[in-house]
Parts: structure tokens; sequence; C-alpha cells
């Protein structure tokens, strides 16, 4: 599953197929170029530490099948943690971990730092404003490198109810939609208060407000068609003592 059909299974949303799985989806492959950034940053650590230990919030191990090929390359020199409120069996015990907790809890792995925190497509599930503020203060505390993505609120097409335009209506329309039609990643969704939180945790945001909630690291865009599809705030190196 996606990081945004978890977020829905969460809730109890019924989802559809997972278009990620397949190699040759369009969503798979701006993912595998996204990750070359990732790649990066992995590699740095790794030259610097001779191995990366990595905190997935909102991840699965299915993500990273797009990073294959390097992992399996440098499986004994990575260890990853996915951070997620969805159990998940995990099948390479070897390099990978499940912790079940929210990426939003203050108190997650306060006795333990990590070389890099990643994170894709998973802050703009997590509700409200505070719950974005927890999200990027944790990603900013447990380790001295960061790579969170989100969807661009200014990117026409809404790619989780994949409805142009979708992000713009009100919200109780959004609810009222879900609840007529199947769209995206969902099926028609019966009960109002159940569409009216699918919606409360499918909140895009903007550049300014990722610059805002990330203000030590670079930000930058993902272009699709000449326009900002995702928003990337990286922090590359550590933050510098005062």
């Amino acid at each position: 599953m996606t990081n945004a059909s978890i977020a829905g299974a969460a809730l109890g949303a019924p989802v559809k197929a997972d278009p990620y799985a397949n190699a040759q989806s369009i969503e798979f492959r701006f993912r595998a170029r996204r990750f070359a950034h990732v790649q990066r940053l992995i590699e740095a650590i790794i030259a610097e530490r001779g191995r990366a230990d990595i905190i997935d919030l909102g991840g699965t191990e299915t993500y990273w099948r797009i990073g294959a090929d390097f992992i399996r390359a440098n499986r004994h020199r990575l260890t990853i943690t996915m951070i997620n409120r969805e159990p998940q069996a995990i099948q390479d015990r070897d390099v990978f971990s499940f912790f079940e907790g929210s990426a939003t809890d203050r108190a997650l792995f306060a006795d333990r730092s990590f070389d890099l925190v990643h994170s894709n497509s998973v802050i703009e599930h997590v509700g409200s404003w505070q719950a974005m503020q927890d999200f990027a203060a944790n990603a900013r505390r447990l380790a001295p490198r960061y790579y969170i993505q989100t969807p661009n609120f200014w990117f026409p097409y809404e790619p989780h109810f994949r409805f142009p335009g979708f992000q713009y209506l009100p919200v109780a329309l959004r609810a009222r939609l879900i609840m007529r039609f199947s769209l995206g990643f969902f099926r028609r969704i019966d009960d109002r208060a159940e569409a009216d939180d699918i919606i409360r945790h499918h909140r895009l945001l903007s550049t300014r407000e990722m610059r805002g909630l990330f203000s030590d690291a670079e930000v930058f865009h993902e272009k699709a068609f000449g326009l900002n599809k995702s928003i990337i705030a990286m922090r590359a190196e550590a933050p510098r003592a005062g």
C-alpha cells in the first residue's frame, strides 16, 4: 500500500489497488527519479560513518523498492526503521524494522537518534496544523539530515483523489463528492463522519508552509509539465550549534 492508502486504511477507509507496486506506473517512475536525492544523502552518510541508520516516518517497505538495487548493494551498511500507525509485515528483516506509532508523537524515540529522517508523501495526512508542526519537529530532532517530500497544493492535479483542482473545493463539497463517487485511492464512502475524517487527513501544503515548517532546510520542487508537482525539504548537513 502507498503512504496515501495507508493513511486511508488507518482511518478505516476502503482503498483501491496500489499503483506504486507497478514499476511501470507513472507514480513509481516519479518516485524512482526522486530517490536520487535520498540516495545521495545516504551515500554521504556511509562515506562518513561506514553505515547509515535511517528512520522513515510513515513509510513502508514497499516504497523502498524504488531503490532496490542500491539497497541490495549496501544492505550490510543500512538499517531502516519504519514508523507507521498501520501494522506491517516485514520481509527483509536484515535491513528493515517496524515500529507502530505516530510520527507526530513528540516523545517518539526520545532516547535515540538516527543518521537520516526520511518521509515521502506523509505529512499531508497527519491532520491539523499542530500535528504537522509536531511531525516537522520530530524530523528536525531525530537526525542531523532529513528528506521530507509532499505533494504541492498549487499543482492543479490532486494526487490522492485524482481529481483536477479537488483541493481547491470547499471541505464540505469534497466530503460530498467522495460519498457519491469512487475517486483516486478510495472507493465511495458511505458514512459522512468517515468522509469528513478522510478529507481532514488529506491536506496539501504550499511551498510557503513547507518553508515555515522546515526553516533550516533547502526547499525545492519536483516538476511535471513545467509545474511544481511536489515540494521537497532537505537538510543535507547537520545544523551548526548556536
